[in-house]
């Protein structure tokens, strides 16, 4: 069994979905130590519940964060033994807690990692997307003109970009990708990892669009979003030509399947891409 050791603030990964991905060493802590914080603990109860864990539970979020502070250095000085832990996955991603870490860290605090489950390690593992070199960039902000403006500053970026995004907005997130990056960028969207309707889609911000828009079930869940950094300008005059104009031009004159294979020629597609993508062009205009 982990030995717990007293005074000391652990920070506990926990499963994004299915409950059997945590650590052996994570239900020991957390069945040991004298309290545990969670985000809602409405939502962590369920787990401690499947494992039987029967502490102290007191939440810790965004909106008491700063005034929790002092009350777990405290407990700490006293010599307790401490676990925070968020709705799913490694706290502090995209999650409470910094504002928490970063001050008893200063003050001199003993603070352990407890590591495990996080969406954004398990999208890259399966995204077929190089991750030699990736930047986390988290929620982008909710107004459309923020969003656009902080797209534009990465879109050169040659490293690998991971993004998580809600249901409400995964669309409007993709379509604005597509206006700053062009369509043609590799993506890899992973919907309700290690849930029972988990999905991974790979292909590129075009056919993600069009994949997105055939069903309103795809758009339903947790997202991460794998994105394929920059590999230079290779436009026909000057900006790349959107993939799914060049198609249409292409199926105005030729058969499906001769328009799509000359587009995977021009654009960078996959053939299997540009006759998905052509396919739903040509389904929309009859």
């Amino acid at each position: 069994m982990s030995q717990i050791d007293s005074g000391t603030l652990y920070i506990v990964a926990t499963p994004i979905g299915n409950l059997g991905d945590i650590s052996f060493r994570a239900v020991e802590v957390l069945a040991q130590v004298d309290r545990i914080y969670a985000e809602d603990t409405r939502n962590s109860i369920r787990l401690l519940q499947h494992y039987q864990i029967t502490n102290s539970l007191h939440a810790l979020h965004d909106h008491n964060e700063e005034r929790k502070i002092n009350e777990i250095a405290l407990l700490l000085a006293e010599g307790k033994s401490l676990a925070l832990i968020s709705d799913a996955g490694t706290p502090l991603i995209s999650d409470p807690g910094y504002k928490l870490v970063r001050t008893l860290s200063r003050q001199g605090a003993n603070i352990v990692a407890v590591p495990g489950p996080s969406a954004l390690i398990a999208a890259l593992s399966i995204a077929g997307i190089a991750t030699d070199r990736f930047c986390f960039e988290g929620f982008l902000p909710a107004k459309k003109q923020s969003r656009l403006q902080r797209l534009e500053t990465l879109a050169k970026y040659p490293q690998t970009q991971v993004f998580y995004e809600s249901s409400h907005r995964i669309v409007a997130c993709v379509q604005a990708m597509i206006s700053t990056m062009g369509g043609h960028r590799e993506v890899a969207l992973a919907r309700e990892l290690t849930k029972v309707y988990e999905q991974v889609f790979r292909g590129t911000l075009e056919t993600l669009s069009c994949w997105l828009a055939e069903d309103n079930y795809h758009q339903k869940g947790e997202f991460v979003l794998v994105l394929g950094g920059y590999r230079g300008d290779t436009s026909l005059t000057g900006g790349r030509m959107d993939s799914e104009q060049l198609l249409s031009i292409l199926l105005a004159e030729l058969p499906v399947k001769q328009a799509a294979s000359l587009a995977a020629k021009i654009s960078g597609l996959s053939r299997n891409e540009a006759y998905k993508l052509a396919l739903m062009l040509q389904q929309k205009d009859h």
